[in-house]
């Protein structure tokens, strides 16, 4: 078997991997402060170069709907509603509104408000309101773990073919690679073990963050 090409990723490999990444807009910026002013909470918001692959997702796909998991303080939400195509939308659910005016104010600044419809209230029963044909064209999923299964399977039927969901931290601070995980962690696990199985689409689980699946729905 061949050597792996892996790179552990440090503090200047990451600095790089920013460097070579297109620039946050000023909206961006100004999010990220705000949001580290929040302290350990923080830690929860994606970072620039996976809300730029987010972007990028929405504009290949040339999305017109978009299904969020898990608001927080608006930055994926922000990144997703840049790629959409015209007339597109986002919607992002949330079970509390307490980071809602640090998102509105982002997407305000950065020109995407309109474009971002908020619902409050549990994850499940928002989506389960959702209609039940398949129009999205990409989900997010990044909200509380045990609740991913669940999600991941409200959300596969109502994925066109070709779409795409994602979820975010599959990998849980690499929690997730221990067979004695517990919690989240273990949660995660199950999920990606969920996910490997299910065979109404193809995916992979990347190094990106803490760990990123992207799966697309079979045509066939």
């Amino acid at each position: 078997m061949g050597e792996f090409k892996n790179i552990v990723v440090n503090g200047k490999i990451d600095a790089y991997i920013r460097s070579q990444t297109a620039p946050q807009l000023p909206a961006q910026r100004k999010l990220v402060e705000r949001t580290h002013a929040l302290g350990d909470l923080a830690e929860m918001q994606i970072p620039h170069e996976q809300g730029m692959l987010l972007t990028l997702l929405v504009k290949i796909l040339a999305a017109e709907l978009v299904v969020e998991v898990g608001t927080f303080t608006g930055y994926s939400g922000l990144s997703l509603a840049l790629g959409l195509a015209a007339g597109g939308k986002v919607i992002t659910l949330d079970r509390s509104e307490e980071w809602l005016d640090l998102a509105s104010e982002a997407w305000q600044e950065a020109g995407v408000a309109e474009l971002i419809e908020f619902r409050l209230g549990p994850a499940r029963e928002s989506l389960f309101a959702l209609p039940d044909s398949p129009e999205i064209d990409l989900a997010f999923i990044d909200a509380d773990k045990v609740g991913y299964i669940d999600y991941w399977e409200q959300l596969v039927p109502r994925l066109r073919a070709g779409g795409l969901i994602l979820a975010d931290n599959v990998l849980y601070r690499g929690e997730a690679a221990d067979d004695n995980a517990t919690g989240n962690a273990r949660a995660i696990r199950e999920f990606n073990d969920h996910v490997l199985a299910d065979r109404r689409v193809e995916s992979v689980l990347l190094p990106v963050a803490d760990g990123l699946t992207i799966a697309r729905k079979r045509t066939r």
